[in-house]
């Protein structure tokens, strides 16, 4: 049989969306891994660079401020080389970003320690910028909320594993090792115990580099097909649209993504924090990040499920956003491991929205698909802007201090941040999401 008949091209091409798909999550394992190294993070620097909490906050801050900065330029990046070449040169430089953390460990630099994180989040913006909108597009628009669960279980699978081993490495005897440092009463023995501990991080970075070049290569090589957007949307109404500010649900999408990212790192990032603040210890909390992305995980398995067979996209973001005014409320109205548990719970709440929002905010975009992706992708800093409002609120040391009130604690100032942002992300779910969009 001729291999261009209709009947062998079918399992070719079957091959080939599957083989896209692996690799996609490949992508999506890797990113996830490299973000939620950040709720280790800030613990780690904070004692090693001897850091107040607002200021070591900053750890998410800078990873995020890249999203913004490089979202658009991202779009352009990737229509001048394509969806796989810009997945590769991300990947690179995420790798840059990571040998930056060998010179910050050694001279213990705090501010070089956060251009290595900027560097990353620049790489990881490129990758973003790419394969999201690839695994929206590479199927029906209807059920790219199931595909984008597929690659969030990648994805939190590896947030899951990545705070537990860096923690392990970098945090081991945490809470004897802070109070070993704070009672040190010779400056040079506290520098060579501050020394010592920030020598932890170089291993795991070191691994990281080579692996992402690795990847990096391996992306370039392979065999993932472009995908043509030049054209307009199928679903298009024939009038033509000269500007992507003429796509008002689109911008509606970038908040949302600007808001959730921001609840979702303050689940599990601050996390750590907030248990801090109720005085539990660095030995405990420094596992809680895990215990968010688990609940996001059981969310990403209960949207492959559902969707689209038995609920739609827009109708798993309503009740992510109910759920979300739900557990935030019920955190702040209890007290210890239950609060943390609730607070934890949030990842069930948020697991389903990115995948929702996604290809809500960017269907029938035709050929403005990538600017599109990159103005999403700039929403993304609002995992760097929510914490600092957070530790603003009630810690006058951070970067945002002058919003600090001596009248709001630090649970008063959780509730505050997170359930304006469920209220509006529940808005786009409802409505937000049909603003200006063309008609099929």
């Amino acid at each position: 049989m001729s291999s261009n008949s209709p009947v062998a091209a079918l399992p070719e091409k079957k091959a080939s969306y599957v083989q896209s798909i692996t690799i996609i999550g490949i992508l999506f394992f890797v990113f996830g891994f490299v973000t939620w190294l950040n709720g280790t993070l800030i613990p780690f620097l904070r004692i090693a660079c001897e850091l107040s909490i607002g200021q070591a906050l900053l750890v998410t801050f800078a990873f995020f401020l890249a999203y913004f900065f490089l979202g658009l330029p991202s779009s352009f990046i990737l229509k001048k080389v394509g969806f796989k070449n810009g997945m590769a040169l991300g990947l690179v430089v995420m790798a840059v970003g990571s040998v930056i953390f060998l010179p910050a460990a050694n001279t213990r630099s705090f501010g070089m320690f956060l251009t290595g994180l900027f560097v990353q989040g620049a790489g990881l913006t490129l990758l973003q910028a790419a394969s999201n909108p690839y695994i929206s597009i590479i199927g029906p628009i209807e059920s790219a909320a199931k595909r984008i669960s597929i690659m969030g279980i990648c994805n939190k699978i590896a947030g899951i594993i990545a705070p537990l081993v860096l923690s392990t490495i970098v945090l081991k005897n945490a809470t004897a090792l802070e109070e070993q440092i704070n009672t040190a009463t010779d400056a040079a023995q506290k520098s060579l115990l501050l020394d010592s501990l920030a020598s932890r991080v170089i291993g795991p970075y070191i691994v990281m580099a080579v692996v992402l070049v690795i990847v990096a290569f391996f992306i370039k090589r392979s065999s993932l097909p472009e995908i043509d957007t030049s054209g307009n949307d199928a679903g298009s109404t024939g009038t033509e649209k000269t500007s992507i500010l003429q796509y008002p649900y689109l911008l509606l999408g970038v908040l949302c993504i600007f808001l959730y990212v921001g609840v979702e790192v303050m689940a599990g990032d601050v996390i750590g924090t907030y248990g801090n603040q109720m005085g539990m210890s660095l030995d405990k909390t420094k596992y809680f990040t895990s215990f968010t992305l688990a609940a996001m995980l059981v969310g990403y398995i209960i949207g492959i499920i559902t969707i689209p067979k038995i609920i739609s996209q827009s109708m798993s973001l309503r009740i992510s956003a109910i759920l979300g005014l739900i557990f935030t409320t019920c955190a702040y109205l209890t007290d210890g491991y239950t609060a943390v548990t609730f607070i934890a719970l949030l990842g069930l709440a948020n697991a389903l929205m990115w995948p929702a929002i996604w290809p809500l905010a960017i269907d029938k975009l035709g050929k403005y698909t990538q600017l599109g992706a990159g103005l999403l992708v700039m929403g993304i800093v609002g995992g760097g802007v929510l914490p600092q409002v957070y530790g603003g609120l009630f810690n006058k040391d951070g970067m945002l201090g002058f919003l600090h009130s001596e009248s709001i604690n630090f649970r008063q100032a959780f509730l505050y941040c997170m359930l304006p942002c469920y209220a509006y992300i529940l808005y786009f779910a409802v409505a937000g999401h049909k603003v200006g969009k063309p008609k099929a």
